[in-house]
């Protein structure tokens, strides 16, 4: 369906394993309801509709002259602006529906990761660091998960370990992925690490951030998990990251599955870690 292919709904396999990581890390030895983690599931899927409308609508006139992304919905004319907004207006009930049915604190909180959302396509404007705000608006899951299930902020240092690692982590994957736009995005003089500093240094600057990402991930299991059962996890984790790395060229495979993986590894180290 073109409002699936609108919303990139298969790109919920990247940041969902480490929303749900958040809910495990703030248990606290109390097992959640399924129907809170199907309200869980409603507010991560109402969000991530909204982020990636908003970024189609955003850059539908910049998606337009790019030959990679011309025929996407909107420039394409397959889908009309109008239902553009209508499926942005279906994800904010959804999200804001579903996190005022979690708690209060929760709903309070609800606005701030849609300011990300706003902020972070119109950053390739004017900055590189446009690839920190794709990693943002992925790292608000892990801690709005923790917040479904522990609503305060006590405790908030093991969640944001998790947070950081997210962050560093999808801004090196989205520096890979803006490599496909290197010569586009310099001749439309568009902020993106390929692009200001040229393919082979932006991939160092993308390797950088993911051994970050990883020794962010290596604190948070000292600090919170510190299971035998686990470590396995922890370095197939780092294992792919530094395959991610190294497959850059096919992006495809670095940026898709590599990437759906590596999030599943980290859920699963943390599960494992908690039942341990």
């Amino acid at each position: 369906m073109k409002y699936f292919s609108f919303i990139k709904i298969e790109h919920t396999l990247f940041g969902l394993p480490l929303i749900y990581s958040g809910v495990l890390l703030g248990m606290h030895g109390h097992v959640p309801g399924p129907g809170l983690l199907l309200l869980v599931l409603g507010a991560a899927t109402g969000a991530r509709t909204v982020a990636f409308a908003l970024n189609r609508i955003i850059d539908r006139h910049i998606d337009a002259r790019n030959p990679r992304t011309a025929d996407r919905d909107l420039p394409s004319g397959r889908m009309t602006l109008t239902e553009g907004f209508g499926v942005l207006a279906a994800g904010l009930m959804l999200y804001f529906g579903s996190a005022w049915l979690i708690s209060m604190f929760c709903f309070m909180l609800s606005p701030i990761p849609l300011a990300v959302f706003i902020v972070y396509p119109t950053m390739k404007r004017y900055t590189p660091l446009s690839h920190f705000g794709v990693g943002l608006g992925l790292a608000m899951g892990p801690l709005g998960g923790w917040f479904a299930v522990s609503p305060s902020l006590d405790g908030l240092f093991t969640p944001a370990l998790l947070s950081l690692f997210t962050l560093f982590w999808g801004a090196g994957f989205d520096i890979i992925y803006a490599t496909l736009d290197e010569a586009f995005d310099r001749k439309e003089c568009l902020y993106s690490f390929p692009a200001r500093f040229g393919r082979r240094d932006a991939l160092r600057f993308s390797a950088v951030f993911h051994v970050i990402a990883f020794v962010l991930l290596a604190v948070l299991f000292v600090q919170s998990i510190l299971s035998l059962l686990a470590l396995p996890l922890l370095l197939l984790t780092g294992y792919l990251l530094y395959l991610e790395q190294r497959k850059a060229s096919d992006v495809e495979l670095a940026f898709f599955k590599i990437n759906a993986a590596a999030a599943f590894a980290v859920f699963l180290m943390i599960l494992v870690g908690v039942r341990a």
